[in-house]
């Protein structure tokens, strides 16, 4: 007899399953993204505070940017930018060399997932270009700030990898970072969600 298939499935606290290799919109729900994403630490968890920096922080940190950088900007565009990091409440979240490192074939699971998880939430499979352009800033200007404020870089150091932040001014809230508990950080994520999600 033949083996079995490896397992391709996770189970969700909420009780669905999700196929890693054909994931459905079915399966996907916003909470469990928010309770994944609050417990994947940004930098592999080498940072300042009581608590890991999450990732579920730091995908509201780049929709609150993203908003101030294009303030006509609607919602499902705003939504965009919450979710730009949400695959990693399966996968993780893997350092830019490892992704290099793991080829095409790890892009291409990520994209499909993407997919899904907009197709989940009323959004095109896949954002423009410009949009894609346009979160990306707000992303590097997050993780400079993530960078220099809780994961010990110098400012040199920072501007060298992510660029010197432009259009944030020094009295904005962005400039005072702090770390929180998972079940706050899934809590913060979901309240942005849902005012993104509402009406238009």
């Amino acid at each position: 007899m033949a083996d079995a298939p490896p397992r391709a499935w996770q189970r969700m606290l909420s009780g669905r399953r999700l196929d890693l290799l054909d994931p459905s919109p079915l399966d996907i729900e916003i909470e469990d993204i928010a309770h994944g994403l609050a417990r994947v630490a940004r930098w592999n968890g080498q940072t300042k505070g009581d608590h890991a920096f999450s990732v579920a922080q730091h995908c509201v940190l780049v929709e609150q940017i993203f908003a101030l950088l294009n303030p006509d900007a609607g919602k499902a565009l705003r939504l965009c930018a919450l979710l730009h990091d949400a695959p990693e409440y399966v996968i993780g979240d893997m350092i830019s060399p490892f992704k290099a490192a793991l080829g095409v074939d790890y892009k291409a699971f990520e994209h499909r997932l993407m997919a899904a998880i907009h197709m989940r939430f009323g959004l095109p499979p896949k954002a423009s270009e410009e949009t894609e352009a346009l979160i990306k800033k707000a992303d590097k200007m997050a993780a400079y700030l993530e960078a220099t404020q809780l994961a010990g870089f110098a400012i040199p150091e920072a501007e060298k990898f992510f660029g010197r932040p432009r259009g944030l001014t020094s009295d904005t809230k962005f400039y005072a970072l702090e770390t929180l508990p998972t079940n706050d950080a899934a809590a913060q994520y979901l309240v942005v969600f849902q005012q993104l999600a509402g009406p238009k």
